[in-house]
């Protein structure tokens, strides 16, 4: 019975995974997530796409605490996975944006 549950959530798991990479739109992603989680739940993987972004850029606890709110203990969680998928998002995330990256760099110059 317990191999049956989880080949049932492997399953599950996989049709969710199609039915994100089906989706071509920013709106059809607030869409689809919209009618699959609550407010909370965006919000939390909200959050921890944040402190990864943070992490990344080298931020300490102290200030992901005090500009996302999340707790040391998610931080720690989202730090230990560090380099899996979220190297993938922000890695393809830069090269879709090179717009921002330009400006930004122009920025750093002038300060």
């Amino acid at each position: 019975m317990r191999n049956q549950n989880r080949k049932n959530n492997t399953s599950a798991l996989d049709e969710l995974y199609e039915a994100i990479l089906c989706l071509e739109t920013k709106e059809e992603c607030e869409a689809f997530f919209a009618d699959l989680c609550t407010v909370l739940e965006l919000q939390t993987l909200s959050q921890r796409l944040q402190v990864a972004k943070m992490l990344r850029d080298h931020h300490v606890y102290h200030d992901i605490v005090g500009t996302t709110g999340a707790s040391t203990a998610t931080i720690s969680r989202v730090n230990r996975s560090l380099g899996n998928g979220y190297d993938i998002v922000f890695d393809r995330l830069q090269k879709n944006t090179p717009e921002k990256n330009q400006n930004s760099g122009a920025e750093e110059k002038k300060s």
